[in-house]
């Protein structure tokens, strides 16, 4: 008799351990659980160093947050204490007056575990919610999860004739990430010598994020990661209503499996996602509209050839007069002058008078931390990038800019650090890519909706950015420090050229003083762990 197929691997606790996280979690063998009965710092504590663990929160929480705690007044703690109360306060509220505003006053801390990159994309689109997504730099995804390799085991791929190769395919994928971590690792020792004053831990965790760095392509969008969220009820409404419309099979299974949980806490703000005449016709909408322009698209673009070469970032859109309009609008809160009268008279000024203006409203910025005003928000920019899945990764999660994407397919090329080469190592991951390619072009006959999860994180994708000049300083210059990963740090400094050059807004690039446009060291992370390293000397 065959195994079961199973999406999620249960952890195993003792049972003093069930006892104390029964208190805090609302289920102890699902990938998704809220925290209760935790101090909000406790907890963005926890969600904050479960970012850079390999561990799952309920084991985390155990190991490291546990013996800092009182929990001897806790043993009787129900979750449920006081719901009752807190939904007829809401009912009465929301139902005689209508205030959709209440639900923004009730927050969950959301752990979700075991979900695929993909899944983790439509997980973040929501901008009115917090994330921590789990690290591929800190992360080594050789390290099996059930005796499992770390990847989605979509229960209708498994169950059809296609199984076996999707995971045959995949655990290889997973053994040359394996044989590639430990050759990048030695080639960088190789080439890195160690400063005699940097402590062992500082050296090796440098090395280690830089190896995993030079890997990280080869994994699929399959690959398992985990995901804090914290939301108000009106967030995750928003995201569920979203998820159970969408054309991934897991996606629709997990928005269950959090609505399930999410109920245990705010109930009240969650009850019309499965309402028939309220969150089912929202999620009904939202699929038609796909479908209607998945048809539409289809025919008009039936005869349109394959994708013309195109640089890897593009500006498609900018504003000629951006910078006289930013003078207006850093001057507007000062005056009580039309706008209009307030542009005119900027259009007058001189180019000093302007930068002078300019000057003042940015002031002494002593580190990229320091950010001016909402002026700045004025002008805008919109970007066409084509890079790879992994550097879509990271840029997605700057929810506060307008962002869409294409869908992840091989047909872009992949992207090959050149370490890889240097190290030899050109014909592995190569031969990765190819069986990522294959497995691809299988699934894509008979599953579609899941074939992406066969696509290794080296393919490029295309991707829309739309920012204003505000967010662009923000974005660029955190993207463009020297331990960023190079993928990205290569679209945002195309990003500052394009601002300055093709825009002329030379004005508006120079504000960005924290844009880092230098070539990488070889280990970007080491200064990063030796002020970490130099921090908890300092706290001890």
């Amino acid at each position: 008799m065959s195994e079961p197929v199973t999406a999620y691997v249960a952890e195993e606790f003792t049972s003093d351990e069930a006892d104390i996280l029964r208190r805090y979690f609302t289920n102890l063998d699902q990938p998704v659980f809220a925290l209760v009965n935790l101090p909000e710092v406790v907890k963005g504590a926890l969600f904050a160093r479960y970012s850079r663990s390999s561990l799952s929160l309920r084991r985390l929480f155990l190991k490291e947050f546990v013996g800092d705690l009182d929990i001897s007044g806790d043993e009787t703690i129900d979750a449920t204490v006081g719901l009752r109360r807190a939904e007829e306060l809401y009912d009465r509220v929301f139902f005689q007056y209508g205030d959709d505003s209440v639900a923004q006053l009730g927050g969950v801390h959301l752990a979700c575990e075991q979900a695929s990159n993909v899944l983790t994309k439509v997980l973040e689109w929501g901008r009115l919610a917090s994330y921590l997504e789990q690290s591929t730099r800190y992360i080594s995804y050789d390290k099996r999860l059930g005796g499992r390799y770390r990847y989605y085991r979509d229960p209708e791929i498994l169950a059809s004739a296609l199984g076996t190769r999707y995971v045959g395919d995949m655990d290889r994928l997973f053994d040359s990430y394996s044989e590639l971590v430990p050759a990048m690792v030695d080639f960088y020792r190789e080439h890195v010598v160690k400063d005699p004053s940097d402590p062992d831990t500082v050296y090796h965790t440098a090395i280690r994020a830089r190896a995993f760095d030079s890997v990280r392509g080869i994994l699929p969008a399959a690959s398992l990661s985990n995901v804090g969220i914290y939301g108000t009820g009106q967030a995750y409404e928003a995201l569920l209503l979203r998820m159970r419309s969408h054309v991934l099979p897991e996606a629709r299974s997990y928005a269950d499996l959090m609505l399930d949980e999410l109920r245990k806490v705010i109930p009240s703000f969650l009850k019309r996602v499965d309402l028939a005449d309220r969150g089912m016709v929202t999620s009904e909408y939202l699929s038609d509209t796909r479908d209607a322009m998945e048809g539409v698209t289809a025919e008009l673009f039936a005869d349109e050839p394959a994708p013309l070469p195109a640089a890897q970032v593009e500006l498609v859109d900018f504003d000629p007069d951006a910078e006289i309009k930013l003078v207006a609008a850093m001057l507007y809160p000062h005056l009580d002058l039309p706008e209009r009268q307030i542009e005119q008279r900027v259009r007058a000024m001189s180019v000093d008078d302007r930068l002078s203006v300019m000057r003042a409203y940015v002031g002494n910025r002593k580190n990229r931390r320091h950010k001016p005003g909402r002026g700045l928000e004025r002008p805008s920019y919109r970007f066409d990038v084509l890079a790879d899945y992994g550097a879509f990764r990271d840029l997605q999660r700057h929810r506060m800019l307008t962002i869409d994407w294409q869908r992840l397919a091989p047909h872009h090329g992949y992207t090959r650090p050149p370490e890889i080469d240097a190290a030899g190592q050109t014909g592995v991951f190569d031969e990765a890519m190819h069986r990522s390619a294959e497995l691809h072009g299988v699934l894509d006959e008979h599953f579609p909706d899941q074939s992406v999860y066969a696509v290794s994180l080296a393919y490029k994708v295309r991707f829309m950015m739309q920012l204003n000049a505000r967010e662009a300083m923000h974005m660029l210059e955190l993207r463009t420090t020297p331990q960023g990963h190079p993928a990205y740090r290569a679209v945002c400094q195309d990003m500052h050229r394009l601002i300055a050059d093709q825009a002329g807004h030379k004005a508006i690039a120079e504000m960005m003083s924290f844009v880092d446009h230098s070539v990488e060291p070889t280990l970007g992370r080491l200064d990063a762990e030796r002020r970490s390293a130099a921090r908890t000397v300092d706290a001890s």
